[in-house]
């Protein structure tokens, strides 16, 4: 190795140093350099996007496919009342009013979905943005989030007086995070009493019911209608108002919400307390199983909860499995036969 291509280590030196030793330069290359730079900034490396899909072919199959139905749908109606026309003319009459207010009861219909899905469309965007003022505690997004929260609860009329409070609070100098947390306290909390009510209601029903159901196809549609209904009323109670369409968009969202949690996980350590207690042992076989059901009715409620819920939980706590799952408890010991009685598991 030359010595001009030897390795050094750092080393501090003067500019008047006589061990110093400055090679020589081209002064075209530094002009030419300097040209490049001044020429404009050097282009950044951008990695290639990902191909796009020119076609989608499965929304353009849905879409031409209910287009099909629909103009076979209406085909079959003009047939219809044509035929009725050419029989008994005011038997034509009377099948076109049949069918205008069909049309009118399915327009209304379409409207009414399309309201739900917008309306769980602004829950969803508003809990977004409130985790994001919550990270950045900018005031002005903060006081918009708060705004936005108190006009999608102004027809609840247990909160008049919360949202009273809360507007009053509106214009005072206070962080964009603690006046997110302050909507949490005034307006959250009552609904959320009301929704570990709900979830705990259920849970216990489906204990019971499933406890004394004799199928265990029963107990599983049992158990997905009271899931169901218990997702469609804490959307309700926290201001969404889903319908057909906006229920199958929930359930995804809980089932989608379960599957990033880890499903069940967060209730194994409480069902390992349950049997380590020795109450799945004590009780009948059935009622164990109407504990589990229960339990999992619970988790799901739970999980609902986190998907219809306007606010993130920071100021208040979290619903948590244990809490709900306590009065479960309570209710299957209270069910169990008394002693010299004959258990029917």
């Amino acid at each position: 190795m030359s010595p001009s291509t030897r390795k050094h280590k750092p080393a501090v030196f003067t500019p008047d140093d006589p061990h110093v030793v400055v090679t020589p330069h081209d002064d075209a290359d530094l002009i030419d350099l300097r040209e490049q730079l001044d020429s404009g900034p050097v282009p950044a490396l951008v990695p290639a996007a990902p191909e796009r899909r020119l076609w989608p072919w499965r929304s353009m199959f849905f879409w031409a496919a209910s287009g099909l139905v629909s103009l076979g749908l209406g085909l079959a109606v003009t047939t219809l009342i044509e035929d009725l026309f050419a029989r008994f003319a005011p038997l034509g009459w009377i099948g076109l009013t049949l069918a205008v207010l069909a049309a009118i009861a399915l327009l209304a219909i379409l409207v009414r979905e399309i309201r739900g899905l917008a309306r769980l469309n602004v829950i969803e965007e508003l809990r977004l943005r409130a985790v994001a003022v919550i990270a950045s505690d900018d005031l002005t997004e903060g006081r918009a989030v708060v705004r936005d929260l108190i006009a999608l609860e102004r027809h609840s009329a247990p909160l008049a007086r919360a949202r009273t409070r809360l507007e009053s609070h509106l214009g005072d100098i206070i962080d964009g995070a603690g006046l997110v947390q302050m909507a949490e306290r005034e307006l959250m909390a009552p609904l959320d009493h009301d929704a570990r009510r709900l979830v705990s209601a259920a849970a216990k029903r489906v204990s019971l019911v499933t406890a004394v159901s004799p199928r265990a196809a029963v107990d599983m549609f049992f158990v997905l209608i009271t899931a169901l209904g218990l997702a469609r009323r804490l959307a309700q109670l926290y201001g969404g108002r889903p319908g057909t369409l906006g229920l199958i968009r929930l359930a995804r969202h809980v089932i989608s919400h379960l599957a990033i949690t880890g499903g069940m996980a967060a209730s194994d350590s409480l069902i390992q307390q349950v049997i380590g207690h020795g109450v799945a042992a004590k009780v009948s076989a059935r009622l164990g199983e109407g504990v589990l059901n229960g339990l999992l009715t619970a988790r799901l409620g739970l999980a609902a909860i986190d998907v219809t819920r306007p606010l993130p939980f920071t100021a208040l706590p979290r619903p948590t499995l244990s809490d709900l799952a306590s009065g479960l408890l309570r209710t299957s010991k209270s069910d169990r036969p008394a002693p010299g009685r004959q258990s029917d598991g």
